[in-house]
Parts: structure tokens; C-alpha cells; sequence
């Protein structure tokens, strides 16, 4: 199978997600707005004149005749086609659910530099991005990450993954979470490094993955910067 993944080219995004399960069930597949073409092909799909179940944004994930949109739905799609999600429906339906708890919590993380509105730049909310960021650094973004946390712990397979014996796509959506955090909220994470051991485990096994480290050092993983879900203000962290 080939893939066309489409994105917008300057970002991780939701869009790096997606790239995570590709790189590392060693997919064929193609990052079109990265390439010569821009965004008239994905502008084409946004359009959705020309087709029945037109997506509201991107990622989207072009499989064969298949035209799939947003990250979770992607990911429920690839995993169990490259070992990647369990392979009973009960695993199946777990993974996933992880997944949707993941995209509740980018949304979060998004919104702690813009809460009222991504039209706006971040210096006409900065006020506002303050508030909502002091109750994640102290609420929100530890409750997610413990509830990670004692997924883990509580794993009947052992807590070296979240769902199962295996590695599925919600590790590796929580190795995203963890270094997009990382870099965005440096002295957080410091703070709670020591009540996330197996979180900070798993992102280390992760990173350690062949083909994950591989893409890693690689030109195709683009740089967490200040134009995407992850970026660091320091007035915000805490």
C-alpha cells in the first residue's frame, strides 16, 4: 500500500501522530504537501466538491480509493493493518479510546496559548493564555499525565505499553505528548518527572525504537517550533 499523507508542510501538528505509526510500521508513504506540489492537491481535498465524505480539516490519509480524516480515526485505521493495535475488538476498542483522550488533551495543550481563539496571535490573548496555562501546569496536564501514568501501571499485559503485550499507536502518540511537552513546558515536566516513571519509561523505549530513532535523527521529523501545538512561551510554564 502507498500513503498520502496530507498536512500543512510547516508543522508537526496532528499530522505528526499519524507520521509516528507510519515511520514506525515502515509504510510506504508520501508527505504530498512537503513535495513539489504545495497545498493546491490538499486545498483540492479540503474542497471536497469532488468527493462524498469530505473532510473538515487535516490530517487526512489517502489509502487506495480510501480518503480518511483526523488523527484518531487514522490511527484506528493503520493499527491493526500494521500490527500496531491488538488484534481482538476489546484491544482494539482500548486503544482507540487512549487515543481519543489523547486528542482531548492536545486540545488542551493547544488552547494554553490560545484560548479564546486560533484566528488571534498569541500577543492578543497573552492575558488570557496565562490564566488557562496556570490551571494546566497545575491541574490539567498532571491529570493526564497520571491518568497515563496508572494506565500503565494497571495494564494486566505489564506496564511496559498502554494497551496489551505490544507496542500499539497510543505509545506512541504519549512519546509525541511527552517531548512536545517537553519542549513546551520544560520545568513542568521537570516537576513531575518523579510522579511519571513508567510514562518517562515508555517514552524512553520509544525514542530507542529503530526505526522510531531513525526518524528522529532524520530531516523528515521537522523541529518543535512556534507555530504549532507545542510552543514554548516561558511566562507559561509554571
Amino acid at each position: 500500500m502507498r500513503y498520502e499523507l496530507y498536512y500543512w508542510p510547516g508543522i508537526q501538528g496532528r499530522g505528526e501522530f499519524v507520521r509516528l505509526a507510519l515511520e514506525e510500521a515502515g509504510a510506504y508513504y508520501v508527505d504530498v504537501e512537503r513535495g513539489a506540489k504545495g497545498s493546491t492537491t490538499m486545498s483540492a481535498l479540503l474542497d471536497g466538491s469532488s468527493l462524498d465524505r469530505p473532510p473538515y480539516a487535516p490530517p487526512i490519509l489517502k489509502a487506495g480509493n480510501l480518503v480518511i480524516a483526523q488523527s484518531a480515526n487514522i490511527l484506528q485505521y493503520l493499527g491493526p493493518r500494521h500490527g500496531l493495535a491488538p488484534a481482538n475488538e476489546a484491544g482494539q476498542l482500548w486503544t482507540h479510546q487512549i487515543q481519543l483522550t489523547v486528542t482531548d488533551f492536545v486540545k488542551e495543550i493547544h488552547d494554553t496559548h490560545h484560548p479564546i481563539s486560533g484566528s488571534l496571535y498569541y500577543e492578543e490573548q497573552k492575558a488570557e493564555a496565562k490564566r488557562f496555562a496556570a490551571t494546566f501546569v497545575a491541574e490539567r496536564a498532571p491529570k493526564y499525565l497520571g491518568w497515563f501514568e496508572r494506565v500503565l501501571a494497571q495494564n494486566p499485559s505489564g506496564d511496559k505499553h498502554l494497551s496489551g503485550a505490544h507496542l500499539t499507536y497510543a505509545d506512541l502518540s504519549v512519546f509525541q505528548i511527552v517531548a512536545g511537552l517537553d519542549y513546551a513546558f520544560p520545568k513542568t515536566m521537570k516537576k513531575l518527572a518523579k510522579k511519571l516513571p513508567r510514562v518517562r519509561a515508555l517514552y524512553a523505549r520509544v525514542a530507542a525504537r529503530p526505526r522510531i530513532k531513525a526518524y528522529l535523527a532524520s530531516d523528515r521529523r521537522l523541529p518543535f517550533n512556534q507555530h504549532g501545538i507545542f510552543r514554548h512561551y516561558p511566562e507559561l510554564d509554571g
